[in-house]
């Protein structure tokens, strides 16, 4: 069984040793980290001081079944890719780099995986960035908040008729967000498709330079 902790982490910006923020990017379904990691240079282009870290899936895939499907069905894939993310928050602190200075953006899988563990491991980060992307496990399905993720600003974006990410699951997902803490920031798009737009982008740039400044 091949899991995700030895596969390949695509590192760039602000060395760890000297940076302000980092920001972990997290890549889709059948993509790479080289895919993602394009987007965390537009989102740190005017952020000389954030570290960038992109890990790969193995086989480019984070969990087998949809974000949809029970939990259970998508271990021990699921915990494997948390505990990646897990780790490389852990190594930004052991830098010394705060954890309201962590960055986590996903895109459709990652995205629901970043979303997934920022309940998984609440407290206050940088930033949580969905993009096309839900808190992980069937609709409706009954979540036990605790912690908290006392303020950490959370964005979602979504098209209204995402193929892969039903509306319901974004809108569910705000609401598990904000009892857990969160200031949450949604947009429904019309017409997006699965994909990112240069509004997403803007607001991920955002959090990114705000995190690295601690404003």
């Amino acid at each position: 069984m091949i899991l995700h902790d030895r596969q390949q982490v695509i590192r760039g910006g602000a060395p760890l040793a000297r940076a302000q923020a980092v920001l972990i990017l997290l890549h889709g379904r059948g993509a790479s980290a080289e895919d993602i990691y394009s987007l965390g240079e537009a989102a740190a282009a005017d952020s000389p001081d954030v570290a960038l870290i992109a890990p790969q899936a193995a086989g480019n895939t984070w969990y087998p079944q949809r974000f949809l499907a029970p939990i259970a069905r998508n271990e021990p894939y699921l915990s494997s890719a948390l505990g990646v993310i897990a780790n490389l928050v852990a190594e930004a602190s052991e830098n010394r780099i705060r954890f309201d200075r962590v960055v986590i953006a996903g895109f459709s899988q990652g995205a629901c995986l970043a979303l997934e563990f920022a309940c998984k491991h609440p407290r206050r980060y940088g930033g949580i960035v969905g993009l096309s992307g839900a808190v992980i496990g069937p609709p409706g399905s009954t979540r036990r908040v605790s912690g908290s993720l006392d303020g950490t600003p959370v964005y979602l974006g979504c098209d209204e008729n995402d193929a892969h990410i039903p509306l319901e699951s974004v809108e569910e997902s705000a609401v598990v967000l904000t009892k857990l803490g969160a200031q949450v920031t949604k947009t429904i798009f019309k017409g997006l498709g699965h994909t990112v737009n240069a509004e997403e982008l803007a607001v991920l740039k955002g959090i990114v330079e705000r995190s690295a400044t601690g404003t």
